[in-house]
């Protein structure tokens, strides 16, 4: 339904749209509200934030149309307006056009050609919002998809490969910050989510800053993947990174004062890469799953706040190149064997 504000000082021509579109009106195509002047029009504007079309006189008292339509164009860059005026010389067309008005009528008023000039109004007005909708929507998109992936969607392949799965040689990271729950109970949720989306961004930066992939968010936990050359090198120094950087930001103070800081855990080996969900749903993620993962998952469980853990598998690579300290043999779940764990101390 188009919401249309009509301006004019002249009492009866409200009556008149009132009678003249009442089949519009009747079947919910058209809602008419009314002001007697650009004051009015302003204040109407204030309460009826929906409105697609505006439609003044050019004559009247307190604030004319043309100010009015300066006013507009500040307000509210979708709205638009049509002047429907006695005043049709070509300086006043000029001047309303000037000023963004979208198309001019004279009085007085034929109602069929105003019908007619409505109906082309409002689809110019919806073709901008389902512009920008679409815009809006592309841009969010690219926020939670990869570009190659987003190009991908658009070529021909796309039935086949999008459930292409593979094996694949790789290091997965979860990487928890620690304590994060009870923050949660006791600050406000602007203030939970913004603390939270800040952690995950520096996250972020340091595991693209080694190549690696977010795999995905996880409450107040982070999945990176990390393929090709040296990937357990570069995933270990995106955590060290990770680590340092969480740990210098400032305490949060509040009804429970909180040290921001994680625990890691890394493993390296073989897993599953492939498209995990509901087609029912339409839910699907390109995910890794596999031993390797859930050990890297029991690993971050294991370790404590400030601690990266590694198993032997991945220590016996990285040995000469980062400094570690034994932890151990750990109890795993799911695991008959205990596991010999490391702690990654530094470079």
């Amino acid at each position: 339904m188009a919401k249309i504000l009509v301006v004019d000082d002249e009492a009866d021509l409200e009556v008149l749209i009132k009678q003249k579109f009442r089949q519009k009106i009747r079947q919910n195509e058209y809602e008419f509200i009314f002001a007697i002047n650009g004051r009015h029009a302003l204040e109407q504007l204030e309460v009826h934030h929906d409105v697609d079309v505006v439609l003044s006189d050019i004559n009247m008292p307190e604030m004319d149309g043309l100010t009015l339509l300066s006013k507009l164009n500040e307000k509210n860059a979708l709205l638009k307006s049509v002047i429907v005026s006695a005043y049709g010389d070509m300086d006043n067309i000029r001047t309303a056009m000037n000023r963004g008005a979208f198309d001019f009528v004279t009085k007085p008023v034929n109602f069929s050609d105003l019908e007619i000039t409505i109906d082309r109004t409002v689809k110019h007005v919806g073709m901008i919002k389902d512009t920008l909708k679409a815009m809006k929507e592309n841009n969010i998109l690219k926020m939670y998809v990869d570009e190659t992936v987003l190009n991908f969607m658009g070529s021909r392949e796309i039935g086949a490969s999008l459930f292409d799965n593979e094996t694949i040689q790789g290091t997965v990271a979860f990487i928890d910050i620690c304590g994060f729950t009870a923050i949660s109970e006791n600050h406000p949720p602007d203030e939970v989510v913004g603390l939270l989306n800040e952690y995950f961004d520096i996250m972020a930066r340091s595991i693209i800053d080694e190549n690696g992939i977010v795999d995905k968010f996880m409450g107040d936990a982070v999945l990176a993947v990390f393929k090709g050359d040296n990937h357990l090198e570069r995933a270990i120094n995106s955590c060290l990174n990770i680590k340092d950087e969480i740990s210098n930001k400032p305490e949060i103070e509040g009804k429970m004062n909180f040290k921001p800081n994680v625990s890691i855990g890394i493993n390296t080996g073989e897993m599953i890469s492939g498209n995990i969900g509901s087609s029912t749903l339409r839910r699907l993620d390109y995910t890794v799953i596999g031993d390797t993962v859930n050990t890297a998952a029991r690993l971050q469980s294991s370790a404590k706040e400030g601690q990266i853990f590694i198993a032997e598998n991945s220590y016996h690579i990285i040995k000469d190149s980062f400094n570690c300290e034994t932890i151990g043999l750990l109890e795993m779940k799911n695991k008959k064997v205990p596991l010999m764990v490391y702690e990654v101390m530094g470079r």
